[in-house]
């Protein structure tokens, strides 16, 4: 497989994990993806930086149920992967649809916007340097977060 096709599959498995290990509630296994790097708001100011820091985050402000996750799926989609094979340094943007649902709450989408992501090689590894989040549409997010979002 030619490098940047290799490149962009392993940067692809990243973006899917995260989205993966939250909705199975493994707060720890989201917070080493982000061992050498930040979760940011839209400023590009860190939220988080590290393992035990984005872990921490998840758990402050994520609502987790009986069966240990938050009953949701974080669709992410419209993946642009841009790299740059000779420095070791990748950027990507995409979009992110959060649904959720509970007996008592019906299937529907509780957030969307997009990500604005920056990775970088060592080792001959793809790793997160940062994940920037925009939130762009919100719903009803009284089921699924501990804290209240600012309205976009």
């Amino acid at each position: 497989m030619p490098a940047v096709e290799a490149s962009r599959a392993a940067i692809e498995r990243l973006i899917l994990s995260y989205a993966e290990r939250i909705d199975r509630g493994d707060f720890a296994g989201v917070g080493e993806l982000f061992a050498d790097g930040a979760i940011a708001g839209p400023d590009g100011a860190p939220i988080a930086r590290g393992s035990e820091a984005v872990r921490q985050l998840y758990e402050r402000t994520t609502r987790r149920y009986d069966d240990g996750t938050p009953r949701t799926k974080h669709v992410t989609s419209n993946l642009i992967v841009d790299t740059d094979e000779t420095r070791g340094e990748a950027q990507a943007r995409s979009y992110f649809t959060v649904l959720q649902a509970l007996p008592d709450f019906p299937l529907q989408p509780v957030v969307a916007g997009r990500y604005e992501d920056r990775f970088e090689r060592v080792a001959n590894r793809w790793r997160f340097a940062e994940r920037r989040m925009f939130v762009e549409l919100v719903g009803d997010l009284s089921r699924h977060l501990l804290i209240a979002l600012p309205k976009p």
